[in-house]
């Protein structure tokens, strides 16, 4: 856990009076929208306000400790200190270059050990406990609630397992889940309280405002999951820390909780839990936009990046190996293989991810599938300049994590793709971190399935590239036909990806209407229009991302292949231009002198007017992909068109049920 380090910024003491009981404090944002009041009497609560709406009514906060302690019952003010923070930072792997980092702050010494530290941005309130006692403490439990006025809406990612416990522990068997599912739109008074719902969380307020509910620098502690405690009330519950973990799971690859102790975390002198943190804002798009998480990670870790690679990857494991028009039997084989680097090669991708399949077991990482040749594969594609990316399981990669990162860092294999952690106790965090350094020790990326939504780490260790976390493309190929993938797809960019990167792994170039759709493994299908693919690669936060079809399939459509190729992953500007949850939304971003517009409409379909004032003065010439006019049906029909932007820089798009809109735009 990160140790408390000086602030940058000069900690002004109160001694004397600050030390009575039943004191108040105030921050205020910079430009004084939001307002931060923090109680400390017999209870330490706080609430937040608006210009003229209360967000938070007055809401406790504490830590109990296993000793009878209790960090935020009768807790005596020793000190307090406020600062200020106005910095613009680097941000190399990411949706942006330049991050703006500006919001006032106020740490709160207590006589008992510990510290408080608010901080308030103009769009957004976040606050931790840091710990100063002078030995280890066991916390048996965080009280965090968020109390709502009354007529707040919610959009709830339940956990999907059914609600009972474990060895007598309430929610202990929904703490082991992948993170994956839609979201269910409900009033908050009627939110399941006999289910947990994981973060990001978003709650509307009967006032207009947004509020995304978070944690951020989450690094030796666990991930938080909410639950209705209330009527208008959310409570956080934490999964408490495993006492005895077995093999288990898809072939015994997980590791499932059998025991937990009677704590959910061990402290030491100076760890900073990680932030609570809200994102607060009326207007939807500046959800989609959104930096509150990356500016509340601890800063890069790492003295050297210039190996992190970011791009694209093509990815044979959704497309189930499916090539057609070879002379060779496809699967798991070296010409298979050999075709996936080709095709990477040819069209610019950086990567391949060898999925599932390509060792000898999952439990034998060292050996590879018989008839495999990984070594020649590694050469094979170095001299086409693309690079290997390996899947393994969570217990197979733990179990022999620096021995497996030697061994094929040494081989020239660029990361790993690591699955089915599903979890978020103390110990699962503490792994992630200790794979992030270990992995960055010998130049290899990370990209991790089955796992809690991002937090932080992917600026702390940016060789973390993708995370999954998210219900991705991957579902339709099994879930039921009832499953809403495209209202999914236009509400998950203003919650879970203001968490971070997802690796939704888009790309298909099989797409159906809803009266057509259906699940199939072997030859999957979209839910939606083909334009609402190719829109997904500018709309979606992914630095490292797939091409989830098949080599043949995009060779029969050379044009949306020229296109998803050539979108890059990482940018220097992003702007949400238009959108509403679960609606629709529009997204420019800009790398180099080239923009990108993607858009997504939900089933009722949508006309937008594309706005890009924000161009410097002069004439672009744009290719757009739209949808073709019996997309409504046939939803890979598709025009593709050229023209110059009129001066007043806005051109209109209709977006057809399940549809979209992708944009290459470039100044003449």
């Amino acid at each position: 856990m990160k140790k408390l380090f000086p602030f940058l910024c000069l900690l002004v003491l109160l001694p004397g009076a600050a030390m009575c009981r039943d004191k108040t404090y105030t921050i205020q944002s910079p430009d004084c929208s939001l307002t931060v009041t923090i109680g400390c009497g017999d209870r330490i609560v706080y609430s937040v306000r608006s210009d003229t709406n209360q967000i938070l009514k007055p809401s406790p906060l504490a830590l109990r400790l296993v000793s009878g302690e209790c960090w935020g019952e009768r807790s005596r003010v020793a000190g307090v200190g406020h600062y200020r923070i106005d910095e613009v930072h680097d941000a190399p792997v990411y949706k942006k270059r330049k991050v703006e980092d500006r919001c006032n702050g106020i740490v709160i010494d207590f006589r008992e050990g510990f510290s408080l530290e608010f901080r308030a941005y103009d769009d957004a309130v976040a606050y931790r406990f840091v710990a100063r006692q002078p030995g280890e403490v066991l916390v048996v439990g965080e009280e965090a609630r968020f109390r709502f006025a009354p007529g707040a809406v919610a959009f709830v990612p339940y956990v999907r397992d059914t609600p009972c416990r474990h060895d007598g522990l309430a929610f202990g068997e929904q703490f082991m889940q992948s993170f994956e599912n839609t979201y269910t739109r409900t009033s908050l008074c009627e939110m399941d309280s006999a289910r947990l719902a994981f973060l990001p969380l978003l709650v509307q307020t009967a006032g207009g405002v947004n509020v995304c509910i978070t944690d951020a620098d989450l690094e030796s502690y666990p991930g938080m999951f909410l639950h209705r405690s209330g009527a208008d009330e959310l409570e956080g519950v934490f999964a408490p820390s495993p006492r005895k973990v077995v093999p288990g799971g898809y072939d015994r690859m997980q590791g499932v909780v059998e025991e937990y102790e009677p704590f959910i975390a061990s402290l030491a002198p100076g760890d900073r839990l990680p932030w609570r943190a809200l994102s607060i804002v009326r207007q939807d798009t500046r959800l989609a936009d959104n930096d509150l998480v990356w500016k509340l990670a601890s800063p890069c870790r790492l003295d050297d990046i210039s190996w992190i690679e970011p791009g694209k990857a093509a990815w044979e494991w959704w497309n189930d190996w499916g090539l057609s028009d070879v002379d060779f039997t496809a699967g798991i084989n070296q010409p298979t293989y050999e075709y996936y680097i080709d095709f990477a090669s040819r069209n610019g991708l950086r990567y391949l991810v060898l999925d599932d399949g390509w060792s000898r077991d999952h439990h034998s990482p060292l050996e590879t599938a018989p008839g495999l040749d990984l070594p020649a594969l590694v050469k094979y594609g170095e001299e086409r300049g693309v690079g290997l990316i390996l899947w393994l399981g969570y217990l197979p990669f733990a179990e022999q994590m620096e021995e497996l990162c030697e061994h094929y860092s040494e081989m020239g294999i660029k990361g790993f793709k690591v699955d089915f952690m599903d979890r978020d106790d103390q110990q699962m965090v503490r792994f992630v971190y200790d794979a992030a350094r270990t992995a960055a020790r010998h130049k290899l990326l990370l990209d991790l399935h089955g796992i809690f939504k991002p937090a932080g780490i992917q600026r702390t260790y940016p060789n973390v590239i993708n995370f999954e976390g998210v219900h991705g493309l991957e579902q339709v190929k099994w879930s039921p036909v009832e499953v809403d993938q495209v209202t999914y797809d236009v509400t998950v960019p203003f919650i879970r990806m203001m968490a971070g990167p997802m690796d939704y792994t888009q790309g298909a170039m099989r797409n159906a209407s809803k009266a057509n759709f259906r699940p199939v493994n072997s030859e999957p299908m979209s839910q939606g229009t083909r334009c609402r693919q190719l829109a997904e690669y500018v709309v979606f936060d992914a630095p490292l991302a797939m091409l989830c079809d098949s080599p043949s399939a995009y060779g029969r459509e050379p044009e949306c292949l020229r296109f998803i190729s050539g979108v890059p992953t990482v940018w220097d500007e992003t702007e949400v231009l238009a959108g509403e949850v679960g609606d629709h939304i529009v997204t420019a971003r800009r790398h180099g002198d080239v923009w990108y517009v993607g858009g997504l409409a939900g089933w009722d379909g949508r006309t937008v007017r594309v706005d890009l004032s924000l161009l410097p003065e002069g004439t672009y010439a744009v290719e757009l992909f739209r949808d073709g006019e019996n997309a409504a049906r046939i939803a890979q029909d598709y025009v593709r068109e050229e023209f110059l932007l009129a001066p007043g820089k806005s051109f209109d798009v209709k977006m057809f049920p399940g549809g979209g809109f992708a944009a290459r735009i470039t100044r003449r």
